[in-house]
């Protein structure tokens, strides 16, 4: 991802843009959200008792589906007789899909940033991406500076989403090898000093920001307008729970600035 002043702000659906009627991570969810506008798919993988990558954010079953227990006390199996259930305990006819299946799906069709849960080596998570030739879009979350190195060391091609306040963040960072074509900065979950973004912005990065929480709220409050805001206050990739709202915002913003998708380039380098 090259970051340029003609950069086309992007929303990224947490946990791939549950609504009523479609759970969170799952692919049919992902499908719905690319209706709304050109999206990131946020999403999270576990382990399976039998050591498959599954789509799942909890370490149990029941918020999310009609099961029950610990998701790495089930085979794939057993996980792919149940059912999800979307955000307001309704239950769907979707399954919990395989990381495999998810990075199948996504080809040219969206990027993802892909977070692993508690317990999950990043190696698997690379050897997945690499196994289904996702390298392209695919970047990897990680929330410290060590685990940047490391995911870098494993996969020096790959992006990786680091967390970057400032401007001593950025050069630990690249002190532990990881170089400024490879980061795309989170800059925390509230409004973004405009300094640290024209700072990053500067070295080639894209700034995500998460929405999730307060700034949604504020967004369902105050008025939309708010997203809009936050790009111009240097947000390149808004993470939100509210992926819809959001996008019809931001694609607003778009047609008001003669923005395309153009500008978005995705290469290995």
């Amino acid at each position: 991802m090259q970051w340029t002043t003609r950069r086309m702000p992007l929303v990224s659906c947490h946990r791939g843009g549950p609504m009523p009627g479609f759970p969170e991570n799952a692919i049919e969810t992902f499908a719905n959200s690319t209706r709304f506008q050109p999206s990131v798919i946020e999403c999270d993988a576990s382990l399976s008792k039998d050591s498959v990558l599954v789509m799942m954010h909890d370490d149990r079953l029941e918020r999310t589906s009609n099961g029950t227990g610990e998701v790495s006390s089930k085979t794939l199996s057993q996980l792919k007789t149940l059912r999800l259930k979307d955000d307001q305990g309704k239950l769907t006819p979707y399954r919990i899909p395989t990381l495999d299946e998810v990075l199948q799906w996504g080809k040219g069709k969206v990027l993802f940033t892909l977070d692993v849960k508690r317990g999950v080596p990043y190696e698997m998570m690379i050897k997945a991406v690499r196994r289904n030739k996702a390298e392209a879009n695919s970047i990897i979350i990680t929330y410290s500076a060590n685990q940047a190195a490391e995911v870098h060391r494993l996969a020096p091609d790959l992006m990786i989403s680091a967390s970057v306040k400032g401007p001593a963040d950025l050069e630990r960072l690249n002190k532990m090898g990881v170089p400024n074509n490879r980061i795309v900065a989170f800059v925390g979950t509230s409004a973004p000093d405009q300094s640290v973004c024209q700072y990053l912005h500067s070295k080639g990065i894209w700034c995500i920001l998460g929405t999730m929480g307060n700034l949604d709220n504020r967004a369902k409050s105050r008025g939309d307008k708010i997203y809009s805001e936050l790009v111009d206050g240097g947000a390149d990739i808004l993470s939100t729970d509210r992926a819809s709202e959001c996008g019809k915002e931001l694609m607003k913003y778009v047609r008001e600035r003669k923005l395309d998708a153009g500008h978005l380039v995705i290469s290995p380098r």
